[in-house]
């Protein structure tokens, strides 16, 4: 069972929350990664402190949400942004996969997506709901360590985001793909949540996925330093964690076994579908582990990314409304957590 909290005041003081609650996980397992003692070993390199400057000078309210995250945590405020920044050096190992799939379904659109991160964060992470003072409220999937916003995540607003990573081979200094990614957390449209995580300069990659209720568009976004791929969806559609838009064709990546062998397996799934994607057929493929070797449901002690599925987040998108579950085990359909968001009218 996933945890569950309720967090709300200053942008501080959300971060604290989030702090306090990673804050056993953190110091057990995830500091002595290698990957964690590497990033805070950048923490005085020139890349680093123009990162810093430009979430600051751009994004003030996340830098103290930062503040208050490291506060909690009770580690140096350095070394936790530098733990944001994971995805924004390239060459580093594979971190937070996920493969997500999309389309228009009988009661609206729908968008499902597994969230594949580190095995031994399985007890550790939480669902989130956030009230802050300043910003818009929402519930999200959080990892300990990390603020919000490069998961899974409804608005108060109806706007649904994923997010999948991407892998880069030229990653320059700019702006922490999980800031835009937390940025785009207060989208109050699909425009919106493009427009800032086209945001440049841009640090790291990501690829979204963003609907929101009332509206039956869905788009699948690629960002990255050198440009911004957005695909409106017409038919039911997949994206594991590479660039496949042909606008960033371009752009150099590396592209684990996983992640080509997911999208291939997503994309083989969806071509025997029709033009409707219902929620159980979204699930069965986001559950799939006929591939034994490379599946797309990721539970393997040996997984060559070091990645396991450590939840599967199904949104449903009506005129009105966002009906969420969120299942951490593949062996059931029941959901271990639910609930409906209900859009201003």
């Amino acid at each position: 069972m996933l945890a569950r909290l309720k967090l709300s005041g200053s942008a501080h003081d959300i971060g604290f929350g989030l702090g306090e609650f990673g804050r056993a996980a953190v110091h057990a397992k995830l500091r002595p990664l290698p990957l964690w003692q590497w990033l805070a070993s950048q923490s005085d390199t020139d890349k680093a402190q123009q990162m810093q400057a430009l979430v600051r000078q751009h994004f003030p309210r996340y830098w103290q949400e930062l503040e208050g995250l490291a506060a909690g945590l009770q580690l140096p405020l350095a070394e936790v942004f530098l733990w944001n920044c994971r995805g924004d050096f390239p060459g580093l190992p594979a971190v937070d996969g996920c493969t997500t799939v999309y389309g228009r379904t009988a009661q609206g659109t729908l968008i499902a997506h597994n969230e594949d991160g580190l095995p031994q964060l399985r007890d550790d992470c939480a669902l989130v709901e956030v009230s802050p003072d300043e910003g818009v409220a929402f519930t999200s999937f959080v990892y300990p360590g990390s603020i919000p916003g490069h998961t899974f995540a409804v608005n108060a607003h109806g706007v649904v985001a994923t997010v999948n990573n991407l892998r880069p081979t030229d990653i320059p200094a700019g702006v922490p793909r999980q800031i835009l990614g937390r940025a785009s957390l207060d989208a109050r449209s699909v425009d919106e949540a493009i427009a800032v995580v086209s945001f440049q300069p841009r640090a790291g990659a990501f690829h979204h996925t963003f609907g929101k209720a009332g509206s039956a568009r869905v788009v699948s976004v690629e960002a990255s330093a050198a440009a911004t791929a957005v695909v409106e969806i017409e038919r039911p559609s997949g994206h594991a964690n590479h660039i496949v838009h042909a606008a960033l064709e371009g752009v150099g990546q590396r592209i684990t076994g996983s992640s080509g062998a997911r999208q291939q397996q997503v994309e083989a799934r969806l071509a025997a579908l029709g033009a409707d994607l219902s929620p159980a057929q979204a699930l069965d493929i986001l559950h799939d582990t006929a591939v034994a070797d490379l599946p797309i449901y990721r539970c393997a002690v040996d997984d060559p990314d070091d990645e396991n599925t450590l939840a599967t987040a199904i949104f449903i998108l009506g005129a009105t409304t966002v009906e969420w579950r969120v299942h951490t085990r593949a062996a059931t359909a029941t959901a271990d957590a639910a609930g409906v968001v209900s859009i201003p009218q």
